[in-house]
């Protein structure tokens, strides 16, 4: 996050390790971004400015194992993740709170929505997989990427400036990408990796417990899916919800388009708050 607007590093201690925040605090709807497996926080740099500037209140949390909270759990599982979601949200005193999640915490939410609906005033799908049938395509990109970041860690870097942002990162974005290519090079990332390359980040199902509003925000060229707006369409009637394609974009829609993005979310935003 831009080190000029970027709120204190704050965390929170769990009996299975230590999550790493931050929140823009204020009156507004509470917000609580999370980001992707083998990412961070500041994945949503360039969007938290924007929803603050709307008036809300924006809660950033970095995932176990990555960003600045603790690397070794025991459980990197989107169920797992959906309790540290409740978990900050009680520590922070906030009853109820959108929540966003980008491609693998696309399930987290749905799970926090599903398992905890008097917490939950919303959700947004950001480019997730979720409801994304195990298909031969989805399986052997999983299974392949997955055994080659534990070998190679550049093979991220790769991902993420070759395949994730259509047209290429500007500058800004390739030099946050070297950071978490970096940070799979760090001890006991690899354990933490296997966990989220494991974990089932596309089930199939849970979407039916869900009964808040909900928004799904899909790049139009995401490379991770090969129907980007089919899987945004079997989302979005699974969920009773709005669908958004942002036109171009990747996979990481918040920091390639996050004007398009914030327009996409701050209607929803509004409706909720109402």
């Amino acid at each position: 996050m831009n080190s000029t607007l970027a709120p204190q590093t704050r965390y929170l201690k769990l009996a299975g390790g230590t999550l790493a925040y931050d929140d823009t605090e204020g009156a507004g709807t509470p917000v609580l971004l999370l980001p992707g497996m083998l990412d961070s926080r500041a994945a949503y740099r360039h969007l938290v400015p924007l929803l603050t500037a709307a008036g809300h209140r924006v809660i950033t949390m970095d995932l176990r194992g990555f960003g600045e909270s603790s690397i070794a759990w025991d459980d990197y599982s989107p169920t797992a993740l959906a309790g540290d979601a409740l978990a900050l949200l009680d520590h922070l005193g906030v009853e109820r709170a959108v929540l966003v999640g980008s491609s693998y915490t696309g399930a987290t939410v749905i799970r926090v929505a599903a398992d905890a609906p008097e917490r939950v005033a919303g959700i947004v799908l950001l480019d997730a997989f979720a409801e994304q049938p195990a298909g031969a395509f989805t399986k052997a990109l999983g299974w392949g990427l997955g055994t080659a970041l534990l070998a190679f860690p550049k093979v991220w870097g790769y991902y993420l400036n070759k395949l994730a942002y259509p047209g290429g990162p500007t500058p800004e974005i390739r030099a946050y990408n070297a950071g978490l290519e970096a940070a799979l090079r760090t001890p006991g990332r690899k354990t933490a990796t296997r966990g989220y390359v494991r974990g089932d980040s596309a089930p199939i199902g849970w979407s039916a417990g869900v009964r808040c509003p909900a928004l799904v925000v899909m790049g139009s060229k995401d490379p991770d899916f090969p129907k980007p707006e089919e899987l945004a369409d079997r989302q979005a009637a699974a969920l009773n919800a709005r669908k958004v394609m942002i036109d171009g974009a990747g996979h990481y829609p918040m920091a390639q388009a996050p004007r398009a993005t914030a327009d996409a979310l701050l209607p929803f935003l509004a409706e909720v708050a109402a």
